[in-house]
């Protein structure tokens, strides 16, 4: 029975792919990998393992993005809130995602971008991402920023914190800056500068809010959230959720 289910599902993703209208794709696709708690709850497993079948499913999911020709992906995997986590939970998660960065690394396959408040962070952690990055420095793939230690409000006021300091290294006053000031002064200092903003982001695990994900550059984004928990996140479920994408009229705010 399961072969026959599992061949029927083959067939509807065939038919989900070859169905997707590729001038209609997003080129930005944020993804909120929620649920890896829940997920080994439900299964009475501990919390790691939670964690590392939902860091499990990254590569896959990179892998269908390629397929579909998306140029970025960023993925939350902990926000500046989870850090606030007690340490029996935070360090192994921590430990995971290092090496699950340095396995992405490793392959040489996508260009990563650590986002988020790398100073929050263990130097062990914030170093192993920044030499992550380094290594895929030249790698012409999907751009994947990893967030990190990452939150929206946190990234704004280090946007403009990043302004004031180089504006006053040129000598211009907050009285003059006020007078020049608009939104994209303060977009060429987010985390994803020199990035389109996401067309797509996807929540797992059926939460219907933002958290705080990309606050500044998800202001003409739509939205997709999935009830599966992350780990369980398949290959078809993506491509639901560009199907769901594509069939928008996108009015940017209008």
């Amino acid at each position: 029975m399961r072969g026959v289910r599992n061949l029927l599902y083959a067939a509807y993703e065939r038919r989900l792919a070859a169905r997707l209208p590729q001038a209609r794709l997003p080129r930005h696709v944020g993804v909120m990998l929620d649920g890896n708690r829940r997920w080994a709850r439900a299964r009475g497993a501990d919390t790691r393992s939670g964690h590392q079948a939902g860091a499990d499913n990254i590569s896959p999911l990179l892998g269908w993005c390629e397929e579909v020709g998306v140029e970025v992906v960023t993925l939350w995997l902990l926000s500046t809130d989870n850090l606030n986590r007690s340490p029996a939970e935070l360090t192994p998660l921590l430990e995971i995602i290092e090496t699950t960065v340095e396995g992405l690394a490793e392959a040489r396959r996508w260009r990563l971008n650590p986002v988020g408040a790398l100073d929050l962070l263990p130097a062990r952690t914030a170093e192993r991402l920044k030499e992550a990055a380094d290594a895929t420095a030249d790698v012409d793939g999907i751009w994947v920023n990893i967030a990190v230690g990452y939150g929206g409000r946190r990234e704004i006021a280090d946007a403009v914190r990043s302004m004031l300091l180089e504006h006053a290294s040129r000598g211009i006053s907050i009285e003059e800056l006020a007078e020049i000031l608009d939104v994209e002064h303060i977009a060429e200092h987010l985390y994803t500068k020199g990035q389109p903003d996401p067309d797509l982001v996807i929540r797992t695990s059926g939460e219907q809010r933002l958290g705080g994900f990309l606050l500044w550059q998800s202001t003409h984004s739509e939205f997709y959230f999935c009830e599966a928990y992350w780990p369980d996140f398949r290959r078809v479920d993506f491509l639901r959720a560009l199907r769901a994408y594509a069939e928008r009229e996108r009015r940017y705010g209008a």
